[in-house]
């Protein structure tokens, strides 16, 4: 296990800047995801760290070791791929036995660490097997075997769960945690799926046009989002978002939506009066409830089973409510809406940070 630290580190490729000075510390044994859109640098800065992208400035350290120079197989790493990579005429057993055979390593201790990665994935039944006769699921765990055998102070995986079905998706994120928790291994993890950043990491890293637009545990990056991107990003379905004038009176503040309604907003709130604000509210913490302040007309309704997602117009803004009631409403319908006032948020409507 290692930390791995990362100062000012900056990628050009010509004239072409994609990491802005990017500043991170991983602590040892962590689980730390890079959450964010295609293009936003993060698989970018996941091969900076392994040595398969230069670096132009700044300096990646492993272990307290400054590694910019340093050729990824002496990196002490091992990277999981979103492809497999695997060698299509090897057995299993030979696929997570490689990298061990390229350093001429005694066959019985081969055996031993190759039989104990595969206890671990319950892969004790495949060893045998070529990789085209195994489901996705299985191909990716072998993929992970190969980087655990390795036994590396660094794990990396580049948006490994990409490529398979949404049931698999689930099992493999529950299988790599667990896997983690066992091992203890600091861990970076590549995604743009914010549902496998909270439910797997440690600390989620955002990141937006080569630069981190917050970091933090996940439930506090979801309940504290610091500007409106991260807001909007995290999330599904989405915060809803409706803009305004702010008001006061005293310690008393609310928001002036454009269709004259006022909103009460938190008493955390740092806003002047006139203010242009935008107000959100996460769908969770939209309740109907009869008297509400706000009305909405039901436009859709999409049951999921636990829970039944309503879209509605509401201040000429779309707003989404989640409800695990079985309410008896319908395409047309009004109903009164009413924000939790304690888990609203509050936004500059022109520099986008929260003012909570």
């Amino acid at each position: 296990m290692a930390p791995v630290t990362i100062r000012n580190i900056r990628k050009n490729y010509g004239d072409l800047e994609v990491i802005h000075g990017i500043d991170l510390d991983i602590a040892d044994g962590s689980f730390v995801v890079l959450l964010g859109p295609s293009g936003c640098g993060k698989s970018t800065l996941l091969r900076m760290i392994a040595g398969l992208e230069s670096v132009t400035s700044g300096d990646v350290m492993i272990n307290d070791k400054v590694v910019n120079d340093v050729h990824p197989k002496d990196r002490d790493i091992a990277m999981v791929f979103q492809n497999y990579a695997l060698y299509a005429h090897m057995t299993v057993f030979d696929n997570m036995a490689f990298s061990m055979h390229l350093k001429k390593m005694p066959k019985d201790e081969i055996k031993k660490k190759v039989d104990w990665a595969a206890s671990i994935l319950n892969l004790g039944d495949y060893l045998a097997r070529f990789p085209r006769q195994l489901s996705g699921g299985q191909r990716q765990r072998v993929a992970m075997g190969r980087a655990i055998v390795r036994d590396p102070v660094v794990f990396l995986f580049d948006e490994p769960l990409s490529n398979l079905d949404a049931k698999l998706r689930v099992q493999m994120r529950t299988e790599i945690k667990e896997l983690h928790q066992r091992l203890k291994t600091t861990t970076v993890y590549v995604t743009h799926d914010q549902i496998e950043a909270m439910t797997m990491a440690d600390v989620i890293v955002i990141l937006r046009d080569g630069n981190i637009e917050q970091s933090g545990r996940p439930l506090d990056v979801y309940d504290h989002p610091a500007n409106l991107f991260v807001a909007e990003f995290i999330g599904s379905p989405a915060m809803n978002l409706l803009h305004g004038v702010a008001e006061r009176n005293g310690a008393e503040a609310a928001i002036r939506l454009q269709n004259g309604v006022a909103l009460p907003l938190p008493l955390t709130a740092k806003v002047e009066a006139g203010q242009n604000i935008i107000f959100g509210i996460r769908p969770e913490h939209l309740k109907i409830i009869p008297g509400g302040v706000l009305k909405a007309e039901v436009q859709v309704l999409e049951p999921t089973g636990p829970e039944i997602h309503i879209f509605a117009q509401a201040a000429g803004k779309e707003v989404c409510v989640i409800t695990s009631e079985r309410v008896a409403i319908g395409h047309g319908t009004t109903i009164e809406l009413s924000p939790v006032r304690e888990r609203s948020h509050v936004f500059d409507a022109v520099t986008g940070k929260s003012l909570a």
